[in-house]
């Protein structure tokens, strides 16, 4: 499974580099500031978390128990679906009620950060 979050962190922190010069070279001119620090939102909290699907990527190579890691891979990868997902639609689209959808996003953020956590607090101590 390590290697699966691996990969998902790569094409994370890929698309997070290229939404970012899209957003910075090609929404510049179409957005508003507004809309346009939404965006850029998006695109920080995705490479904050294309970051951490990379750790739980490594660190799941490591462990023998790896059922927490699994999960807060999973959420994290939800995060980064439904909180950049949303804010890079609803910036470019302005349709509001997509909002309702990023706190979904960012509890998938904090659960697993938690879940992380968790793992990290569970190993064995030496």
């Amino acid at each position: 499974m390590h290697r699966t979050f691996l990969l998902l962190g790569a094409a994370a922190g890929f698309l997070g580099v290229a939404m970012g010069a899209f957003g910075a070279h090609g929404l510049r001119a179409v957005l508003d500031e507004y809309h346009l620090a939404i965006y850029r939102t998006g695109v920080e909290y995705q490479m904050w978390h294309a970051l951490g699907l990379a750790l739980i990527g490594i660190t799941a190579k490591q462990l023998p128990d790896t059922r927490l890691l699994v999960k807060a891979g999973w959420f994290m990868f939800a995060g980064i679906v439904l909180f950049s997902g949303s804010l890079y639609v609803l910036s470019i689209t302005g349709v509001r009620w997509l909002g309702w959808i990023t706190p979904f996003g960012g509890l998938s953020f904090l659960t697993g950060w938690f879940l992380l956590g968790l793992s990290a607090w569970r190993l064995e101590r030496e």
